[in-house]
């Protein structure tokens, strides 16, 4: 048993080694120098806004701003996607920034409520063209620590059919069922419930994600419309979306999108989503009506990506928790 006089001795260390911090001082300079070397602008936005993202499956961390006459509540972002966002409507070209991103109750192995994103959007770029670089990035930083096998790049449809036997476009409430019954997850179907976008994270969490990227950086795009509110339907299948996840280990690292510009349909996904806070009696989320109005002035064509740099070296290096890369974690601020 931990002697707790011992443990209160020794809170005030680093969750992470000492000579571990060079090692991640060295990866946030090579980030740096890739985009550099492309011509992406760093840019840095607020961590405190006046709004939030609508995702029913983010917590987020409010505080209140009291200089102002009336109190106002502010936001710590989950992520600077909505900033960016306004930048890129206001003509700043390509960009990029590495910045700290805040979600309520995640802290475990995987997660810390604070945490550093590396996120950056391409003009001009279609998914395919952000998966090249996320290959491309992924490989500088992995080159001279770690030898990865060549990247593969997989439809989410078709490795959701080839581990389950379902169809991810399409839900049958009766079929997920059946499956989750035969396969010693019934617990998913009162967890689930009828709702699409939850059956699939279940499943895909359970049965798919831990196979994927295997010593490689595995890409798997083409997502269920149901589970991408920021990313653009596909043009040719209208039941999917045009976005990318990045796994390593069958750990996840990043999120992209070839991203929504139609500022009505991005305001009906912000209200589906606040709706759907209400029945599941989430605290309320303020839409952004500033992003709206920035697409309204016009989004040029553009992908974009999230890339968590913790988890990023984690598996860089090996680390089985995040606490090992982090100076200090949760439990140590």
């Amino acid at each position: 048993m931990t002697d707790p006089a011992e443990s209160a001795a020794s809170a005030w260390q680093p969750s992470c080694a000492p000579d571990f911090l060079p090692l991640r001082a060295q990866v946030l300079r090579q980030i740096r120098e890739f985009f550099w070397q492309r011509g992406v602008l760093e840019v840095e936005t607020p961590l405190l806004s006046r709004a939030i993202g609508t995702d029913p499956q983010l917590a987020f961390f409010s505080t209140e701003f009291a200089f102002t006459p009336e109190r106002q509540t502010l936001y710590l972002q989950t992520s600077p996607e909505f900033a960016m966002k306004r930048l890129l409507a206001a003509g700043s070209g390509s960009i990029y920034q590495i910045c700290k991103a805040f979600r309520n109750g995640e802290a475990g192995r995987f997660h810390n409520p604070e945490f550093t994103m590396l996120e950056w959007y391409r003009v001009g770029f279609r998914l395919p063209d952000l998966m090249d670089e996320c290959e491309a990035l992924i490989g500088t930083l992995f080159a001279g620590h770690r030898a990865l096998l060549a990247a593969e790049r997989f439809s989410y449809c078709s490795l959701f059919s080839g581990y389950t036997g379902l169809n991810a476009a399409e839900f049958s409430y009766a079929d997920y069922c059946a499956y989750a019954s035969a396969n010693g997850l019934a617990e998913a179907i009162a967890i689930c419930g009828e709702d699409h976008a939850v059956w699939l994270d279940f499943l895909f969490s359970h049965r798919i994600q831990p196979h994927l990227g295997n010593n490689r950086l595995c890409m798997v795009h083409g997502y269920p419309a149901c589970q991408s509110s920021l990313a653009r339907l596909n043009e040719a299948n209208p039941l999917i979306t045009d976005r990318v996840e990045l796994f390593i280990d069958g750990i996840e690292l990043g999120n992209g999108f070839f991203e929504l510009a139609d500022a009505e349909e991005q305001n009906r996904r912000f209200d589906r989503e606040i709706t759907i806070r209400q029945l599941q009696h989430l605290p309320a989320a303020a839409k952004d009506e500033r992003l709206i109005a920035a697409l309204t002035a016009g989004l040029p064509d553009c992908s974009g990506i999230a890339i968590g740099v913790d988890r990023l070296l984690m598996v860089l290096f090996g680390k089985s928790a995040i606490a090992d890369v982090l100076s200090f974690s949760i439990n140590r601020a």
